[in-house]
């Protein structure tokens, strides 16, 4: 009985949390949870979606190349010929401009098909680290609707995938990187280009710096006044920070440290996006503080459940853009994803990069749509839940809805499915009411030793066992 009731204090405590988070929040000496009430709202609303997209798209897509980091003059960067000299290395790639011609390009298909996969959100980049812009930028030449695709009636493409995002009832966030490979005012042609950093040194050229940070605020000011409603402003490039920021993370990244801060003045930077966009959260990644909303660990998922905002960026291939040959993700480990990182506290946003054409693969699509039949059926116990402190045992996941739910969430591996499942973490209250999720079946349970026994209906057995994962709810 005192399992039982503490099950019901916490999972109250849990759905509380849930509804109210935008007045009461937890304390972190890292975290800062906004004090702005309109970015709490809507910070609580993403908590809620669970599953997004991300989407790399550039003219890296044209030779199916790793994104921007082959440009990068760094130990661990590797390039097809190494016959070929860095500037003649650097000279082809800024010439990919002149092949990007993505005729087919269908932002619908994406849309539609991340729709389909139970996905509620996007982030798209408007700009990656080479400074190649997918919007219809003013401040530089070097973008999408300048080049041969510039007469397409959806040259200016970032509205056009906002746009058909926002026709599947999506968040839309645009990723921007601050640090900029094309512009001369942060890879200035008077030096080389040692490493990822900006190649001079700032306190000798204040207004050449300066001149890069108008550059960004003056493109972020445009992502915000002329591209519709904007949920989220997901900045990259986090060694474009203030030097006292850096953490150990930033140092695991083992690229040179600057003497000198690396500083675009964020603070202007929220005041503007949020007088253009009321509400809108920004994610300076890895700099902690007021302007991370949320946290993105990437490729990875942190071991232990966090009650602060955070986000895993996980790619569906084994790069974040187009590559050929891509091995992709089955849909189950896809799936197997999504339940852990939401059991933790999380969302899943999961990288799919276009091909230079502007269309997903087939078989991107296929497995979308795999793990669109899971959430469709499932998604009760994914969206609009919480995690809670005890979030697995053995193959359990467990999380909380906000009208007392309690959803157990087995994962299939490869073990026989025993004819009755067993669980002591979370145990239910007598009256409770047990049911298979998306099978509308009542299930037999009985407790002893404080051993909540469930048993697995014999006639839905082989389909159980043949799902990534199925759910156990409990109602009180």
């Amino acid at each position: 009985m005192k399992k039982q009731l503490t099950y019901f204090i916490l999972f109250l405590m849990v759905c509380g949390f849930a509804k109210g988070q935008n007045t009461v929040h937890p304390t972190s000496k890292e975290y800062q949870y906004p004090t702005d009430p309109a970015v709490a709202e809507k910070l609580e609303h993403w908590r809620d979606q669970k599953f997004g997209i991300l989407i790399h798209w550039g003219v890296y897509a044209v030779p199916g190349i790793i994104e921007s980091w082959s440009l990068c003059n760094e130990d661990w960067i590797t390039r097809g010929d190494s016959n070929v000299a860095y500037h003649d290395y650097k000279k082809w790639y800024w010439g990919l401009k002149d092949e990007f011609n993505p005729q087919s390009f269908d932002p619908s298909q994406w849309a539609q098909a991340a729709s389909k996969a139970g996905m509620k959100y996007v982030v798209f980049t408007t700009k990656h680290h080479d400074g190649f812009n997918m919007f219809d930028t003013q401040f530089s030449d070097y973008k999408i609707s300048d080049g041969p695709f510039r007469d397409h009636p959806k040259a200016d493409v970032a509205k056009h995938v906002f746009d058909a995002f926002r026709k599947e009832d999506m968040m839309i966030g645009a990723y921007y990187s601050k640090p900029d490979w094309h512009s001369q005012d942060f890879w200035w042609d008077y030096y080389a280009t040692p490493d990822r950093n900006v190649n001079y040194d700032i306190r000798k050229h204040p207004e050449k710096w300066q001149r890069f940070v108008n550059y960004t605020h003056n493109q972020i000011n445009e992502l915000t006044t002329q591209y519709g409603d904007i949920d989220i402003l997901w900045l990259d490039g986090g060694w474009v920070r203030p030097k006292h920021t850096v953490n150990e993370e930033v140092l695991s990244w083992g690229a040179p440290i600057p003497e000198f801060d690396q500083e675009i003045n964020m603070p202007k930077v929220a005041k503007t996006v949020r007088e253009n966009q009321k509400g809108i959260l920004i994610v300076d990644r890895t700099v902690h503080g007021p302007y991370e909303n949320y946290r993105t660990p990437e490729q990875g998922i942190p071991s232990e459940m966090s009650s602060d905002p955070w986000e895993s960026c996980i790619t569906l291939g084994g790069a974040w853009g187009y590559v050929p040959n891509d091995q992709f993700k089955s849909a189950d480990k896809v799936i197997h994803l999504l339940v852990e990182i939401v059991a933790k506290g999380g969302n899943l946003l999961l990288g799919v990069g276009p091909t230079a054409d502007g269309l997903f693969l087939p078989e991107q699509v296929k497995r979308l749509e795999e793990i669109g039949e899971w959430t469709g059926r499932f998604g009760e116990a994914i969206y609009e839940t919480r995690a809670l402190t005890e979030f697995k045992e053995e193959n359990w996941y467990f999380t909380a809805g906000k009208d007392y739910e309690l959803y157990m969430i087995y994962v299939n591996d490869d073990s026989p499915l025993p004819n009755v499942l067993e669980c002591s973490s979370h145990i239910p209250l007598k009256k409770s009411e047990l049911s298979l999720l998306g099978f509308d079946q009542k299930l037999k349970w009985s407790l002893q030793n404080e051993v909540l026994s469930v048993e697995v209906p014999e006639k839905l057995k082989a389909e159980l066992q043949s799902l990534p994962a199925f759910v156990v709810k409990i109602s009180k």
